[in-house]
């Protein structure tokens, strides 16, 4: 019987005490970068793996840039955890509710980029990573327009070498401002050039809602790192349904002449189950989608189908076999770990996940087919959840029956026009992790760590075990490689200190520090860039090197006026003070 990649007994690489402590020096000096940004001493490194040798000699990236992913992933997880007010959000109203879920957002995002800014100091000079999927845009089910617009890490985030980046971020304002230019003519032209391209897709804070709640599993940051860039052409975040089972399951339907895919009829699908485990109890199927009022429209056919076919259509509660309990109302990435088979009771158990996901997340989970031994396929559906899943296919593919609603039929076709203009590909039957990607010969790394505990995979959140010293675990995989690396950092300042650093500077100014009184650096104005670009992404304008902030585009339940006036009193300040560094800076 096959089991999931991290399901596997992992293998503890347990050095002798000279070579522990040698492994320790080579983790602090391959992460350097980071532990020096975010003021950390790695006092131990336990790694666990689920093969022989490391997942850093199977993967596209030289050592110490896997390394530094690692411990950007557990950089976010500890920062946000200590500094994004966990569990603040509890019990509090809408409104003040959700300016604790974008103050969390705000705290990760900004670790993220900052990770990402200092371990591309480290990259082969003629490499950058760009970000090519983000979360945090676009309302989710049963939210305002207000809720979407959260700090996220979005399309066209540069992180190279200083003239390198310079390079990259011109050909990204063309590909996003000249009509006409393509996806293809800006990745030749990079290539032709020598100048190599790695797409990100990012999820800095997966189940904010959570983490705002104080729930004791599912936060956690997650990064996929491609060898490539994303056929992305501009920003963007909607929904996409996915199907992800057992490659066992895969090849038993194709032994049978079966098409399996998104748009398979269920029965078809366990009827391939049962080929592919000969004698397992229906029961024993476990499918996991999205639950709750909300997805009732969109996903009610399908918990209808699941259950007449007599499987278990998980639900809260349920245990996995880390022995933690699941839950349904979020994070849809984490359980495509725990796709496959396993044991239990004496009896063979089938896990395989459906339904739907943000964009950014369906991307992720997908090409965790290059990881684990799983079959992903995805159907693009609108933001919207007016339609049950088989007539949103349907109408998202321009053959939609609106019933005479001129408005939704105006509203489908406007997201019909955005994925369009994104390069996402909409008149395919289904859609693979390789339709995103411009080469089929790809990789992809991924990157996760652990803010609380995961059902999935059993991994422990962030942990305190001493005075300012915290565990923190995360997880490399790559192709037939994955690595569960527990980092003990100790903060080399106070609480209170330790929190400036992990905090944007605008966050630090309207929270009370007096921009005025602080000593100002040159690197103030990339980070200030960084942040507008980061926080207040829908209130920018740009031409060519220069950003003008329209503060009248800021919704004040997105960011509260006093805010606003804040952010402006230090911008104005910095421009009149520091014209020089921050002449790419307008006011609107």
């Amino acid at each position: 019987m096959e089991t999931a990649l991290l399901l596997r007994p992992l293998i503890p690489f347990e050095p002798a005490m000279n070579d522990k402590r040698n492994l320790i020096a080579q983790w602090a000096f391959d992460t350097r970068p980071l532990l020096l940004r975010f003021h950390l001493w790695l006092e131990d490194v336990e790694v666990e793996r689920a093969q022989d040798g490391p997942v850093s000699a199977v993967t596209f990236t030289p050592r110490g840039i896997a390394r530094c992913l690692a411990m950007t992933s557990a950089a976010t997880a500890l920062g946000t955890r200590l500094f994004g007010d966990f569990g603040a959000g509890a019990g509090k109203d809408k409104v003040t509710y959700n300016q604790f879920k974008k103050s969390a957002d705000a705290i990760s995002a900004y670790a993220m980029s900052e990770g990402l800014w200092s371990l591309t100091r480290t990259l082969p000079e003629n490499h950058a990573i760009m970000v090519s999927l983000g979360e945090g845009l676009m309302p989710k089910a049963g939210e305002t327009p207000e809720m979407g617009a959260n700090p996220l890490l979005g399309f066209g985030r540069v992180y190279a070498r200083p003239e390198v980046a310079k390079t990259v971020d011109r050909r990204v304002r063309r590909l996003l401002n000249e009509p006409g230019h393509t996806f293809e003519q800006f990745h030749g032209w990079l290539k032709n050039r020598g100048i190599t391209l790695w797409g990100a897709a990012v999820d800095t804070l997966e189940c904010t809602s959570r983490f705002a709640e104080g729930k004791a599993t599912g936060p956690m940051t997650v990064l996929h790192l491609f060898d490539s860039p994303l056929k992305m052409a501009r920003p963007y975040e909607s929904y996409i349904g996915c199907l992800t089972v057992p490659r066992r399951v895969t090849a038993a339907a194709e032994a049978a002449s079966v098409l399996l895919d998104y748009r398979t009829p269920r029965k078809q699908v366990v009827e391939c189950i049962e080929k592919a485990y000969p004698g397992i109890h229906r029961e024993n199927i476990h499918v996991w989608t999205l639950r709750g009022k909300s997805r009732e429209t969109r996903l009610r056919p399908l918990w209808d189908e699941w259950t007449a076919l007599g499987v278990n259509l998980v639900d809260d509660g349920w245990k996995t076999p880390s022995g933690i309990a699941v839950f349904t109302d979020s994070g849809t990435y984490a359980p495509t770990f725990l796709v496959g088979s396993f044991a239990a009771n004496g009896q063979t158990h089938v896990f395989l996940c459906d339904g739907y996901a943000a964009s950014a997340e369906a991307m992720q989970a997908a090409s965790l087919c290059e990881v684990l031994d799983v079959d992903a396929t995805m159907q693009v559906f609108s933001s919207t959840f007016e339609l049950p899943i088989a007539a949103e296919a349907r109408a998202m593919a321009g053959d939609g029956d609106f019933g005479g609603d001129a408005k939704m039929a105006e509203r489908y076709r406007q997201a019909i026009r955005d994925a369009e203009l994104s390069n996402v590909p909409l008149r395919k039957r289904v859609l693979r992790a390789d339709d995103f990607l411009p080469e089929k010969d790809w990789s992809v790394l991924a990157s996760v760590g652990y803010m609380c505990d995961d059902p999935y995979t059993g991994a422990p959140g962030v942990v305190q075990v001493g005075d300012g010293v915290y565990k923190v675990t995360t997880r490399l995989a790559t192709r037939r490689a994955s690595s569960k690396i527990t980092f003990t950092l100790r903060l080399m300042e106070s609480l209170e200190q330790a929190r400036q650093v992990f905090s944007p500077l605008l966050v630090r100014f309207f929270s009370g520090v007096d921009h005025t009184r602080r000593p100002v650096k040159i690197s103030d104005s990339g980070r200030i860039r960084n942040e507008l670009q980061t926080m207040l992404s829908q209130a920018l304008e740009h031409h060519g090197e220069m950003i003008r902030v329209h503060f009248d585009r800021i919704d004040p339940q997105v960011l509260p006026i006093e805010k606003q006036n804040s952010i402006r009193t230090v911008l104005e300040w910095y421009k009149r003070e520091h014209p020089v560094w921050f002449d790419w800076l307008e006011i609107g």
